[in-house]
């Protein structure tokens, strides 16, 4: 991926995601762009996979430059594990986690950066930071939240989620999930919208295994034309969860082949941004696949 300098453009290019600062990330499908890939830094001691767990500032840093030279164009830190059955941590915790990474990767990198919060003052210390985007299970709906995003000319990933963390896995239920989940995310874009975040800085996430059992999942794979017809980039993070496992019989640590399985098939189905913890091997699962289907 590229990062240029911004342009007026008279309407919303949805291969064109706008960044604070006049900035601007290529998310088309083009040979030389492919997928945009977001790699995936957890500054945390219990994330699901421990792999990808950085609680050290430093280890988080160097893990994250590592993503950089591999091929991704994101990177998402976050400091709060969001796995099912997970206690929220209050912001205060989070900050003392997150900045001191984000500030040290900034000085060393002017690479594109996501920070995964749901929390309004964690987002409004981020940006102040030098994120770019602010990565939200919530869509943007606690007080403050969307005002802060706004205000810094943010961009923003909105995210579907039935329930809360602790409680989302414990028999969730839908009458038509990929419907139910593209109708939430397009009443979510037009309040990001009314609330002053331009089209162009708004990415859709329908949240696999956020509230979802195996068949949810598949139905909104299967279905991720229908969630990028309301206009906008549509990222999918499926990699190494628990639906990889429902699909190959793997634990954690042995769903890497699933994982970029997955991923390929996102792509196919029109994901523009895949949130992976394994970037060198997604970026060149995406690239041989790419040249022979064509």
């Amino acid at each position: 991926m590229r990062i240029s300098a911004n342009r007026t453009q008279l309407k919303h290019d949805v291969n064109r995601l706008r960044l604070p600062n006049g900035r601007s990330l290529e998310l088309g499908r083009a040979p030389e762009h492919l997928a945009c890939i977001m790699g995936i830094v957890n500054i945390t001691q219990d994330s699901f996979f421990e792999g990808s767990r950085r609680p050290d500032s430093i280890a988080a840093i160097e893990t994250a430059l590592d993503m950089v030279k591999q091929g991704a164009s994101i990177i998402d830190f976050g400091a709060e594990s969001t796995r099912p059955g997970s206690t929220e941590i209050d912001s205060e915790e989070e900050l003392s986690r997150i900045l001191p990474v984000l500030n040290g990767f900034r000085a060393l990198s002017d690479a594109v950066v996501s920070v995964d919060t749901r929390h309004p003052e964690v987002a409004e210390a981020a940006l102040a930071a030098g994120a770019d985007i602010i990565n939200d299970i919530e869509a943007l709906q606690r007080p403050g939240m969307i005002e802060t995003v706004s205000k810094a000319k943010a961009a923003v990933i909105l995210m579907h989620m039935q329930g809360t963390p602790q409680s989302m896995q414990k028999d969730p239920y839908y009458k038509d999930c990929l419907q139910e989940v593209r109708s939430f995310l397009e009443d979510r874009s037009h309040r990001a919208i009314e609330a002053g975040i331009s089209p162009d800085r708004i990415i859709l996430d329908p949240g696999i295994g956020f509230g979802k059992l195996k068949e949810h999942n598949i139905s909104l794979l299967k279905g991720i034309e229908h969630i990028a017809s309301l206009g906008y980039p549509v990222l999918i993070g499926l990699s190494r969860k628990k639906l990889i496992g429902d699909l190959t019989g793997r634990d954690v640590a042995s769903r890497l082949a699933g994982s970029l399985g997955a991923a390929l098939a996102a792509w196919l189905n029109g994901a523009q941004i895949l949130r992976v913890h394994d970037v060198a091997e997604t970026v060149d699962a995406l690239r041989a696949f790419h040249e022979v289907i064509q």
